[in-house]
């Protein structure tokens, strides 16, 4: 156990509120403790001399407890919370709501209470919490309904109502859990501290949850990180809100919401995100109990065809794919199935199957060295008994130590077959698509589990010029920036083309003298986001044409907006396009996990066509590869259709110094370099937008 030990395993519990009154919330928790617990319950209430006849005390202070449960009014929880603390009392759980989540009363009453846990050292949960559980010592200090069976899962949730509804329907499906922790308003601990405290417990075998925020999302990927090498995570995750609905000035802010931000966050960590309930607890039970594959391969033995086949699409949709059998395998098929049976994959061991034929086409699919996982896929015949098959299919998977699932279609008839398997660990599907998605979930584990991470890249930098470039926000209305501060990419390591920002036409002809060939000029100006809508942008000038190519963009641009801010024109080498790919790389900041990148298919449409991956920031090289070979475009870069390769490595690169560079300056808010022309023979940034909190410009992060 970890260093939340005494709050799972406690010897002697205080209930502060605890009372035999009827419909009472301190009665329901009394009740709960004294059905179950291992340990001694000590009753406080100065208005009661005994609860449940168990002599009451009158204040927590005198308790010597190992946890408290707190059940008072509000605007007195804190004071107790306080008095528990100064006697010794190091894990509370309260209970009472009315704190953060009821308004800014509240939410100063919870700051007194954090500051309060602070001070006395107190691992807190709630407020406004269900309570918590532990069945190793009968454990239930919640008012909730039902108890939770013994188990190997631990489980936490920002609903208490979620809980109760998992706990009563978890009972009828014989699924128990080890903890179970009612996270309330998190005040003081949160999910990585439960997600830590697992990682350290022997007992837990899968740690699940529903979340509904992660209020320190750089925290949560390092811990997760860690625990997710030898415990898997699974979490479902509500509240898929576009938090790029706000006014947003780069096309990444347009792009990457907050679900994006969880998503890539999730990924980081190791965490295997469910899209509901049934996923979460369908990757969980098989998590639970089977071993990971040694393979993607999966085999498919049914006495169904047309349930076979629903399997195979299930395969296509994961990262599973169907298991190619050895010859001998094949021979062995063809001695045990009759002609009209299938021995390719899916196995068709055809309707009339009695047990024996199931069971030896089984044997010989788990023997093959090219199988990594089963499934075992039946329907209802009269020739086949299940509760045989069950027996078999349990008997066969310890031989052989590879996971299996099995899906057994149908009703009252499967009941018995599934407890039986159920209680050696192979979990019972109704149908074929959920237990593929719970053989998944295994090869996703093994690949998160053999990860190797490694630190970001530090590449030397001039800091105190981007520094100086980013400040020029301080003396301006507008906080944006755009092709002025493309000293800002110099600054650190990211090419651009030559170029410079002037403000009358002989300079821009002056500028483009000194650059070999054509020129393309923009406006710049930090009113005008999108140059191309307005005309603002000339490609291929020539020399002679440059200053009347520069009258026209300010003219352009006067009449677009005449109260518009103009800087000046910029004069900048012309990138070959047509050898290159146009891509995006941004930076959004998120409120819970900070510097969210995206990396994608960029150029105009960039917004319309969102060919984009994410990654929360700082990155390594592995990960910044990995963006570039997560999008749709990827075999652009690595030459598709007879295109030369274009200089990938410069791409990673250049992912990996935006990423310092937004990890080293808090201050940027949002930037764009789009595009980023990538050719065979480099990178380079063409524009650059990007927008800037003055209020936090102090300096930069080492």
């Amino acid at each position: 156990m970890g260093a939340l030990s005494t709050l799972f395993a406690p010897g002697r519990i205080a209930v502060v509120g605890a009372t035999d009154r009827e419909g009472s919330v301190g009665r329901a928790i009394m009740e709960n403790l004294l059905d179950s617990f291992a340990g001694e319950v000590v009753p406080v209430n100065p208005s009661r001399e005994e609860v449940f006849g168990r002599s009451a005390i009158d204040s927590v202070g005198d308790a010597d407890a190992d946890l408290a449960v707190i059940v008072v009014p509000p605007n007195v929880a804190v004071d107790v919370v306080r008095e528990a603390g100064e006697a010794g009392i190091r894990n509370v759980v309260v209970i009472t709501a009315g704190f953060g989540e009821t308004g800014s009363e509240g939410a100063t009453r919870e700051r007194e209470l954090i500051d309060v846990a602070e001070a006395c050292d107190i691992d807190l949960v709630g407020p406004n919490s269900l309570g918590i559980m532990s069945t190793p010592v009968g454990m239930n200090a919640t008012f909730g309904p039902e108890n939770a069976q013994s188990g190997r899962m631990s489980f936490m949730s920002q609903s208490g109502a979620f809980i109760t509804a998992v706990l009563d329907w978890a009972n009828a499906e014989g699924i128990g859990f080890k903890d179970v922790v009612s996270l309330g308003n998190k005040a003081v601990l949160d999910e990585s501290d439960f997600v830590e405290e697992w990682g350290d417990d022997e007992e837990t075998e899968v740690i699940i949850g529903y979340l509904e925020g992660i209020d320190d999302g750089r925290r949560f990927i390092e811990t997760a990180r860690e625990v997710t090498r030898e415990t898997p995570i699974v979490l479902v995750k509500s509240g898929r809100t576009d938090a790029g609905a706000q006014a947003a000035s780069s096309h990444t802010g347009a792009i990457a919401g907050s679900d994006e931000a969880y998503e890539a966050g999730l990924e980081q960590a190791g965490v295997i995100r469910a899209e509901s309930v049934q996923e979460l607890f369908d990757a969980a039970r098989v998590l639970e109990s089977q071993p990971v594959p040694d393979s993607d391969a999966v085999a498919v033995i049914t006495n169904a065809g047309g349930p076979g086949v629903m399997s195979t699409d299930a395969v296509g949709d994961s990262r599973l794919s169907m298991a190619s059998f050895a010859d001998e395998t094949l021979d062995a098929f063809s001695e045990a199935l009759p002609a009209e049976g299938n021995i390719y994959n899916p196995v068709d061991v055809v309707g009339d199957a009695g047990n024996d034929r199931f069971r030896d086409a089984l044997d010989v699919a788990l023997a093959d060295e090219n199988v990594g996982s089963a499934l075992v896929l039946a329907c209802p015949t009269a020739v086949l008994d299940y509760g045989r098959l069950a027996e078999d299919t349990v008997e066969l998977q310890a031989t052989h130590g590879k996971p299996i699932a099995a899906c057994f279609m149908g009703g009252d008839r499967v009941t018995p077959a599934a407890k039986v398997l159920s209680e050696a660990g192979i979990p019972n599907y109704f149908d074929p698509a959920r237990a593929i998605l719970g053989l998944d979930a295994l090869a996703r584990f093994r690949d998160i589990a053999e990860r190797e991470y490694e630190s970001p890249t530090t590449f030397d930098v001039d800091r105190e010029r981007a520094r100086e470039i980013l400040s020029a926000v301080e003396d301006r209305s507008d906080t944006r920036l755009g092709v002025e501060a493309m000293g800002l990419l110099d600054a650190y390591g990211i090419p651009t083309p030559d170029g410079e920002i002037v403000d009358s036409p002989a300079d821009a002809r002056e500028v483009a003298a000194r650059i070999d060939g054509d020129v393309v000029m923009k406006i710049v100006s930090p009113d005008i986001l999108h140059k191309s809508d307005i005309g603002g942008v000339k490609v291929g000038v020539a020399e002679a044409d440059v200053e009347d190519a520069y009258e026209d963009l300010v003219s352009r641009a006067r009449n677009y907006q005449p109260d518009a801010t103009i800087v000046g024109v910029q004069v900048q080498e012309m990138v070959d396009l047509d050898s290159g790919v146009e891509t995006i790389v941004g930076m959004n900041r998120d409120p819970q996990f900070g510097p969210l990148l995206l990396f994608g298919l960029g150029g105009i449409f960039v917004e319309m066509l969102e060919d984009t991956t994410f990654r929360v920031a700082p990155v390594s090289g592995v990960e910044a590869d990995a963006m570039t070979r997560e999008i749709d475009a990827a075999p652009l870069l690595r030459g598709a259709r007879g295109r030369e390769p274009v200089d990938v490595d410069g791409v990673t690169e250049t992912i990996q110094r935006l990423s310092q560079l937004v990890t080293d300056f808090p201050s940027i808010l949002e930037l764009d370099i789009n595009p980023l022309v990538a050719t065979p023979d480099g990178v380079e940034a063409v524009d650059v937008r990007l927008t800037v909190d003055p209020d936090r410009l102090e300096g930069a992060h080492r």
